[in-house]
């Protein structure tokens, strides 16, 4: 079989090569769809340098969608990128869903409508943090199955997968090549990875994968990221975060520069520390690659949004890429947005020459360089560059001095003109805050008390610990395991204690000996696997033994996914007389899911099918049940869970994901405590809320909580450059007349700012949130800014000296800045 794939693959790259010199040559003379060259794609025969944004429609819901596509088209993006999601659209076989939020259609055409086009990541396998990358579990039932290998079962359901998503694409005439947004498609994700473990077989699938894709003949390339070895006309692209240095180019001088993923934080496990990368890193990342050819560069993620429900990967929080320019709640992570922003812009304004120039590269001392576009029309853009980490510099270019920051990029949009800098922020910054609902918060929580079971109650009976992925086929995260140990009074020891221990392939545990919970343990995001043990009180006669074991998401990485296992693996009692007693091949009965989670209880009408008590403190294995009204005011919604520990929430029926509050960071908090309730959930009053809880917690800590970014900052230094505006241009002979900064402040959803909080004109430290006056302070800075900002929804304060200081005599011998605090609210 293998032999006669290579006949085929031959033939077909013969066909594909036929095809790329086509594209190639002919870009510039296409007008209608996409095409592309050396340097960039044409799109309706247009070149034009693209600013992408991954945002993954089920990750929020589709009330959310126009307000995040309007943020990202203002932070000045111009591509949104998704990956299909296999698994949610086809969770059995045969069996499809495009609705609610994971209707496709209606996403891609809503990007259309908000003037950006769409990047679209079939895969059919993305890893992206999504349980089983994607992959649906009924895959891993198919007979002889391989994933992601020249396997004739898998390429066929992967193909079939395929066409249909094309297919339905091209239906409703979203491709470029049919007036559509979708200007490219994916196959496969970060191949290279994995494709040495399967040797041959992954050369020649990658391949097949690849020229299979092209004769779709969608009018659009195809892309694959971070796969050297891409076919024919497939574009191979990269993914990481400084792609500017890293990336190799693509592997024929006739494909483009494109950048896929562009890590705007660290996605977050549970059991990690908060991750950060700075705007400032972001920049300098974004500016490097543009000015080494790159044409697309793409966030990922530029909304992270949620993972609901159980779709996250193993061990991955509810939150995904909260540290986005847009937060969780969609809220604008500030300076992060705005200064991207800001460096979309600037590029904008160099568009001309970083698309139609020619590129020189001058060196002006060390770790300096000048990276220039020039071409006709006297279009001409610089890039300069200071790559030293630790020390700022000033370079002469052409006659001027330029100061550089350390590690940063001044942007020189017509060869003169400092219009940005990668390291000045001139946006403004914010603060997230939350606040307790008044209106949601007189919570009544009332009880319901799982069974433990026993063998009788039990209806899956083996020898051994069944595996948990292959038993619960990914319907819940639960898989009971439970035995029964007959001990005779002569077996007991008084004064020794006896204890459980158990060897677990993961992900978390809960032991119950007579029905009496006695501990928990887990693994973590690097090592799955982990031994359990606990003092137990064992009764002359029989005793029960249960383990209820919980996954927390399937794998999405790797090689041979089909192959992973789970669960229980050996158990066994100490502290008998005849210990050590091993229980592994007893005999054990199974039951999957839990009994709430059977009944739906959740629900408004299964939790009718159980009787409720009033809440008790610290119980295992409960579930907890109340009503609340809409929070008041329109700002997104949260919910503490601080004071629990793990289990999941569901609002109105909805589950808003798994919560792990008990499992802390190095640093000795938990990776996630707030849980975000869109809206979109919610009803105005009597929303039913059901927690549950698995090793016990403080119900009455729960607080439903409102989400703000209320408190708006300005932090700039007089040697700033101004705040870029796309398409205005300023021809500038010397950088000593550039426009002076101004502190800018806008506030959110049209509230306006309220009052002043802080003002220093002069040498003022912290940070947003935190701001005080240094050493010196014009003493009229709050009078100034008020006049300027008070009952505004925007306002520019200029960092002039005549109007802060005009005698000169404050500090004068040092640059001065200004740093401002305001608070944005509802007139009344």
């Amino acid at each position: 079989m293998l032999n006669t794939t290579i006949k085929i693959l031959i033939l077909i790259a013969l066909v594909a090569q036929l095809l790329v010199s086509v594209v190639s040559s002919h870009g510039a003379a296409a007008k209608v769809g996409v095409t592309y060259d050396g340097k960039s794609l044409f799109i309706n025969g247009k070149r034009m340098l693209l600013f992408s944004g991954s945002i993954h429609y089920p990750r929020c819901p589709p009330e959310m969608w126009p307000d995040i596509f309007k943020k990202a088209k203002q932070g000045g993006l111009n591509v949104i990128q998704t990956y299909v999601f296999w698994n949610i659209h086809e969770p059995k076989q045969g069996q499809f869903n495009f609705e609610g939020n994971y209707d496709l259609v209606k996403f891609i055409k809503m990007a259309g409508e908000h003037g950006m086009y769409v990047t679209l990541r079939v895969g059919p396998f993305i890893e992206a943090e999504w349980n089983y990358g994607g992959l649906p579990i009924w895959l891993k039932e198919i007979p002889q199955i391989i994933f992601r290998s020249d396997n004739e079962p898998f390429m066929q359901h992967m193909e079939k997968f395929t066409r249909m998503i094309i297919k339905k694409m091209m239906d409703e005439k979203l491709f470029a090549s049919q007036g559509g947004p979708i200007i490219l498609s994916q196959i496969e994700n970060e191949y290279n990875t994995v494709q040495q473990a399967y040797k041959e077989h992954g050369t020649s699938y990658v391949h097949w994968a690849g020229n299979m894709a092209l004769g779709l003949n969608t009018g659009v390339p195809w892309i694959m990221c971070k796969q050297t070895d891409a076919p024919g006309a497939v574009i191979n692209t990269c993914n990481g975060r400084n792609c500017g240095d890293t990336f190799g180019g693509p592997n024929s001088p006739d494909k483009p520069t494109l950048w896929t993923e562009n890590w705007t934080a660290q996605y977050r496990a549970f059991g990690d520390p908060p991750s950060q990368r700075t705007a400032e890193d972001i920049a300098f990342s974004i500016a490097r690659f543009f000015s080494k050819n790159g044409t697309l560069a793409n966030y990922y993620m530029y909304y992270g949004g949620t993972n609901y429900g159980r779709t996250s990967s193993s061990f991955i929080t509810t939150q995904y890429y909260d540290e986005a320019p847009l937060d969780e709640y969609g809220l604008q992570r500030e300076p992060k947005w705005g200064h991207l922003r800001n460096l979309h812009n600037a590029l904008k304004l160099s568009q001309k020459a970083l698309l139609w120039g020619t590129p020189s590269v001058q060196v002006l001392g060390d770790f300096m360089e000048a990276r220039v576009y020039e071409g006709k029309g006297h279009a001409c853009a610089a890039f300069l560059s200071n790559n030293n980490t630790l020390s700022a510099e000033t370079v002469k270019f052409r006659g001027a001095k330029y100061y550089l920051p350390p590690r940063s990029i001044s942007i020189l949009s017509d060869c003169k003109t400092v219009v940005y800098n990668t390291r000045m922020i001139v946006s403004q910054h914010n603060e997230r805050r939350y606040k307790d609902s008044d209106k949601a918060n007189k919570l009544q929580w009332t009880m319901f008390k799982e069974t433990i079971p026993t063998p009788d109650n039990s209806p899956l009976k083996f020898l051994e610990p069944m595996e948990h992925f292959s038993t619960t086929k990914d319907e819940t995260d639960y898989l009971w395991f439970t035995t029964s140990l007959k001990v005779d009074p002569s077996e007991l020891q008084p004064t020794v204690c006896a204890a459980l221990e158990i060897t677990s392939l993961g992900h978390v545990l809960h032991a119950f000996v007579n029905g009496e919970y006695v501990g928990s343990g887990h693994g973590n995001l690097a090592r799955k696997n982990f031994d359990f043990k606990k003092p137990i009180s064992l009764k002359p006669g029989t005793n029960y033994i249960s383990i209820l074991g919980a996954t927390v998401g399937f794998p999405d990485s790797g090689s041979y996914l089909e192959h992973r296992v789970a669960g229980v693996r050996a158990i066994t009692v100490l502290g008998l007389k005849t210990s050590p007693l091993d229980l592994t091949r007893k005999g054990w009965w199974h039951k999957t899911s839990i009994d709430g989670e059977k009944l739906n209880i959740f629900t408004e009408q299964g939790s009718q099918k159980v009787k409720w008590t009033k809440a008790e403190k610290k119980q295992a294995l409960t579930w907890y049940k109340a009503n609340f009204d809409a929070p008041e005011g329109k700002n997104p919604v949260a919910i503490s869970m601080e004071t629990m520990s793990k289990g999941m929430v569901w609002v109105n029926g909805k589950s808003i994901g798994r919560y792990w509050s008990s499992y802390l960071s190095p640093l000795g908090n938990p990776s996630q405590s707030i849980y975000h309730i869109p809206r979109a959930f919610l009803k105005p009053k009597e929303n039913l809320i059901v927690v549950l809880e698995e090793m016990g917690g403080k119900v009455e800590g729960i607080k439903i909580q409102t989400v703000n970014r209320d408190t708006i900052c300005s932090m700039v230094r007089e040697d700033y450059p101004p705040t870029v505006k796309s398409g205005k241009r300023r021809s500038v002979s010397s950088t000593a007349n550039n426009p002076k900064p101004t502190a800018n402040l806008a506030c959110p959803e049209n509230k306006i700012i309220t009052h002043i909080e802080f003002a220093s004109y002069g040498d003022p430290l912290g940070e947003c949130g935190n701001l005080f006056a240094g050493n010196c302070t014009a003493p009229n800075s709050q009078k100034v800014v008020e006049q300027y900002c008070l009952g505004k929804t925007k306002c520019a304060v200029p960092l002039e000296k005549n109007i802060f200081d005009k005698e000169g005599k404050l500090c004068p011998q040092s640059l001065k800045s200004l740093a401002v605090q305001a608070h944005c609210g509802h007139q009344t």
